[in-house]
């Protein structure tokens, strides 16, 4: 005999948490994973990534995109996905300076602002919109390019450097 009155099936909530675990787990690694000897602060990956000249900025960023994909497929507010892309075009855009992006990158934190942007919205249960898939490609579509002009602007002043100093 069938329960007249079914129980709500906790997968997709299940499928929520599993993903939002994985993200928290992912921008902690690329921020937060290294303490620093004696002081409170701590680092990871994506400033360390970003000492290698262009490629270390792209695969930090393809990370950080996965973060905004995961976001998309959880179906936060477009305003959000908006915001997290920003999070990580300044981190990019910034990053690509030499010395000047490094710091920055320890103190930004990208993918820890994501997160909780992410966690902000999961929180708050206002009514779902649909992603606008179109819009999110054409964003992370901008990013890519951004990515791929900072790491030609890197190899350039790369270049540049090793240059001069062949007088």
């Amino acid at each position: 005999m069938s329960n007249p009155h079914p129980q709500p099936s906790s997968r997709p909530l299940d499928a929520q948490n599993s993903a939002l675990t994985r993200l928290r787990r992912l921008s902690n690694l690329l921020d937060n994973a290294i303490p620093i000897p004696g002081t409170p602060y701590r680092i990871g990956l994506d400033p360390i990534l970003s000492l290698l000249p262009g490629a270390g900025d792209f695969l930090a960023s393809l990370l950080s995109i996965y973060i905004v994909i995961e976001a998309a497929r959880l179906s936060i507010p477009q305003a959000t996905l908006v915001q997290m892309i920003g999070n990580i075009l300044l981190d990019t855009v910034v990053g690509c300076v030499p010395m000047l992006g490094d710091l920055f990158d320890v103190g930004w934190k990208a993918n820890v602002k994501n997160v909780a942007l992410l966690e902000k919205q999961l929180k708050v249960s206002p009514p779902r919109q649909r992603t606008n898939w179109l819009l999110l490609a054409a964003l992370l579509g901008v990013l890519i390019l951004v990515v791929i002009a900072s790491i030609a602007i890197s190899i350039s002043i790369l270049n540049w450097l090793l240059g001069a100093l062949q007088l």
